[in-house]
């Protein structure tokens, strides 16, 4: 197996929010050379504090989760979504995740862009924002929400996720007052975005829905190939009512799932029963 054969197969492998990470760090790279080489091509890429400014580049409001200032800027948030995204990944499609991550992002410049806008003498710091700080919140306070009565290790003792989420909140509002408001602002309007997405799941609303529509559609842009309007009909005699087996298997996996989710969400996982663990643990494998 050749070097790139290796690598296309090693990336693969991996899941959609190691993907994000990979392309994160593909992306920090080249922005270092591009610094060293042209100087300041990055400041078309970072989302401007400036309400002006981002209309004259409005695809900074996605661009700029890409960018981060320095190796410790970049290690934090990647570890932080590495770790977040282990546990969401088990309860959770990928689609969604996607969903949480791009709106977190989009939320966080929304924040950003109008604290600036609003109350331009309060806010401190750089007037343009980078990161991926406010997609990462926007997962972390999604979990917390969701199941908030779940109990995870924390050093010694254990603590209910909703203590967490509530104390990462907590410190972004203390952050308003500090050299990086704005950073902090744009943290709360992904964290926001997150406890918005959770609460509406509970009650059955996916609010990423029409977000996942528009993004789909533009990934079909870049499909390779071309579709033909002559088109080979068939009957597939292994599929009952329109679906196959698996499909089928798969659809009732889900609902049994989504049963479990809930219960964790009002009772707490230790509400769940030894088969409900087990069903859970497999199916996040």
């Amino acid at each position: 197996m050749s070097l790139t054969e290796d690598i296309k197969y090693k990336l693969a492998r991996l899941n959609v929010l190691e993907k994000i990470i990979a392309i994160n760090v593909v992306v920090f790279l080249i922005a270092m050379v591009l610094r060293s080489v042209l100087g300041g091509v990055i400041y078309w890429f970072q989302l401007p504090s400036e309400l002006n400014s981002f209309l004259v580049k409005p695809w900074t409001i996605f661009t700029y989760a890409f960018l981060h200032f320095d190796f410790f800027h970049i290690l934090f948030n990647m570890l932080w979504l590495y770790f977040i995204g282990r546990i969401f990944l088990n309860l959770f499609s990928s689609k969604m995740a996607l969903n949480i991550y791009f709106l977190g992002a989009i939320f966080g410049g929304v924040f950003f862009i109008l604290g600036y806008t609003i109350l331009p003498g309060f806010f401190k710091g750089a007037t343009y924002l980078v990161g991926a700080s406010a997609a990462v919140r926007a997962l972390f306070i999604f979990i917390c929400a969701y199941m908030p009565n779940k109990e995870v290790q924390f050093f010694t003792f254990n603590v209910k996720l909703w203590y967490l989420g509530a104390a990462f909140v907590v410190f972004d509002v203390l952050g308003l007052f500090g050299t990086n408001s704005g950073g902090n602002l744009a943290h709360l309007g992904g964290a926001f975005l997150g406890y918005l997405y959770a609460k509406q799941l509970l009650k059955g609303n996916d609010i990423g829905r029409g977000f996942e529509s528009i993004m789909d559609t533009v990934a079909s842009w870049f499909k390779a190939g071309s579709k033909t309007n002559l088109k080979t009909v068939h009957k597939d005699k292994s599929k009952v009512g329109g679906f196959t087996k698996g499909e089928f298997n798969l659809f009732n996996n889900q609902k049994k799932i989504d049963v479990i989710l809930d219960k964790i969400s009002k009772s707490g996982y230790e509400s769940l029963t030894a088969a409900e663990k087990e069903f859970l643990f497999r199916a996040g494998k």
